[in-house]
């Protein structure tokens, strides 16, 4: 296993920020983390890469305890923050020929070549990191993340702020590189879930609620459809439960509605008479199918940001 992960946990004070929680990333494989903000993604992270030490618990990766063996960890692990820090006033191929210096690179002029042509930052290699845009300051993060070929990569909201086509190119730069490395890496996407993942693993609250490929998440849901309604008048939430066969409730805001709903039952009919009775006019009715994020929904009672 590149990383494994058993009862591990982190209390700041009386908060338990990362709560007795176990997983395993196997070698070639790229999982997603996910989870609402202050859910315990980064402090996990943070934790897997030496950053601070458990409270108590164990995490190894490529075979090293990051408390026993922290340097030997470092060596095996390429971590992207999630504010990437890097030296603004430094040119690009300069910063780079310094982490090369960091890591005691063998032969710096090759690697960082290597990395400019990889990460396509040959344009932009005689730029200061300040001058560049978000989506080409994180191409500098993961070339420096990379820099000493580590076995494991960790990246902690790598596409946050990128535009649709600078999302499409890093997508592309991390599914090549977990050809040959294993990714961990957190996002709020789902779009990114659905095309990078072999896995995905979700907390809430500091504890994993689901450790499952895209396929089995969906399957969660597999014998349940969502009705999407909209309507004109006065209506709460929990007054569509009255239609039988109706589980659970969504408010959308102005009077948008998501019913959960049993598969084998079309409660359509049921919905507009629901209506009629009530005085409502029925602007919208139709059916959905679950999301990956209808899954992250349902398990954490939160919203994904776009």
């Amino acid at each position: 296993m590149s990383v494994r992960v058993q009862h591990l946990t982190k209390i700041y004070g009386t908060q338990r920020a990362v709560d007795d929680i176990s997983f395993e990333v196997r070698k070639g494989e790229i999982v997603g983390f996910l989870g609402p903000n202050g859910a315990g993604k980064s402090t996990t992270m943070k934790m897997l890469t030496c950053f601070f030490p458990p409270t108590s618990g164990k995490a190894e990766v490529c075979g090293h305890d990051v408390e026993t063996e922290s340097l030997a960890v470092r060596q095996r692990v390429g971590y992207l923050p999630e504010h990437n820090p890097l030296y603004k006033d430094m040119y690009v191929r300069e910063y780079l020929y310094f982490v090369a210096g960091v890591y005691r690179v063998a032969d710096p002029a090759r690697r960082v070549s290597e990395l400019i042509e990889l990460t396509g930052l040959g344009l932009e290699q005689h730029k200061k990191i300040g001058q560049l845009s978000k989506g080409y300051r994180q191409r500098v993060g993961l070339a420096q993340a990379m820099m000493h070929d580590p076995e494991v990569l960790i990246l902690d909201e790598p596409t946050s702020g990128l535009d649709p086509n600078q999302l499409v190119e890093i997508r592309r730069l991390i599914k090549e590189l977990g050809r040959q490395k294993t990714v961990l890496f957190s996002t709020h996407i789902m779009q990114e879930v659905q095309a990078l993942c072999d896995r995905v693993l979700i907390i809430d609250r500091g504890r994993i609620v689901a450790d499952d490929t895209i396929d089995g998440l969906q399957r969660r849901v597999a014998g349940q459809v969502l009705l999407h309604v909209e309507v004109q008048g006065s209506v709460a939430a929990a007054d569509w439960q009255r239609i039988g066969g109706v589980e659970q409730v969504r408010d959308l805001g102005q009077g948008r509605f998501q019913l959960v709903a049993d598969a084998g039952a079309d409660l359509r009919p049921e919905v507009f008479r629901f209506a009629v009775e009530r005085g409502l006019v029925l602007v919208e009715l139709h059916r959905e199918t679950f999301s990956v994020e209808d899954v992250f929904q349902r398990l954490t009672g939160k919203q994904v940001q776009a």
